[in-house]
């Protein structure tokens, strides 16, 4: 068996999105579109996790419209209750089935909607239908103004995107490492994925963990295979199309190198 080695990317190697009859499986966004699922229970489940990585994303777009802090949480809880009661999707075709275009396009039209109306919701009036603490969603909009401050709305969406996806990603595979007790392994090497290390050879890394060298290109190797997996896994969630999976992927790493 050749060595396992640590050359490959930090998004790890290339996983197949086929089922094994040679279709396309479900994924999460592709059963809300096409409303297959036949459990409503399945599918409100899947609306409520896909809101929840998306929330923090609106919430930077409305807060960039102009709204204050404790409007901004209003108009976008009142937008999720709006689209978590919705049950026509169709217009996700006309976003190539991408649920990030599709949000990013519905909350401008909210927004307008609610400004025409002048009856956007009032602080504490509406209903909470997704738990999301407000000091940690104003910090999280003001990290993304760093180290620029002239981000236009919609590009603060999407970095907030990227960084909520990756975010996700990698706490999901912290928590897997920390149940194998290997959360050590996993906090010394995290560096290397994110390109934080930069020149620190892995010797040091080598030293902090008891391992060989040639150990730790292995587990390195290893966490950028996972990780990778993981990455496209959760990316593949949010288009309808999984032909898209890689045009997102690319697009992702633009908008983070912005």
């Amino acid at each position: 068996m050749p060595e396992e080695t640590d050359e490959s990317p930090s998004v790890g190697p290339e996983c197949s999105t086929e089922s094994g009859n040679g279709k396309f499986p479900d994924t999460r966004w592709s059963l809300i579109v096409s409303a297959r699922a036949e459990n409503s229970v399945i599918v409100s489940r899947a609306l409520q996790e896909l809101c929840q990585l998306y929330w923090m994303p609106v919430y930077c777009y409305i807060r960039r419209r102009g709204s204050s802090p404790e409007d901004a949480e209003d108009l976008t809880q009142g937008f999720f209750a709006q689209f978590l009661q919705r049950q026509d999707f169709s217009t996700v075709k006309s976003e190539k089935g991408k649920l990030r275009s599709y949000l990013l396009k519905s909350v401008s039209h909210y927004l307008a909607d609610q400004f025409d109306k002048r009856n956007a919701l009032k602080r504490g009036g509406g209903q909470v239908v997704l738990s999301i603490d407000q000091a940690s969603a104003e910090e999280g909009y003001q990290s993304q103004l760093e180290p620029r401050d002239d981000a236009s709305p919609d590009l603060l969406f999407e970095k907030r995107w990227a960084v909520t996806l990756l975010g996700n990603v990698l706490n999901d595979l912290r928590e897997n490492y920390d149940k194998q007790r290997k959360g050590l392994l996993f906090e010394t090497l995290q560096p290397y994925l994110s390109g934080t290390a930069g020149e620190s050879p892995l010797a040091e890394a080598a030293a902090t963990l008891g391992m060989a060298e040639r150990a730790v290109r292995v587990a390195l190797f290893r966490l950028r295979r996972r990780y990778g997996e993981a990455l496209r896994a959760a990316i593949l969630e949010t288009v309808v199309d999984p032909a898209e999976v890689d045009d997102e992927l690319n697009y992702l790493f633009t908008v983070i190198r912005q």
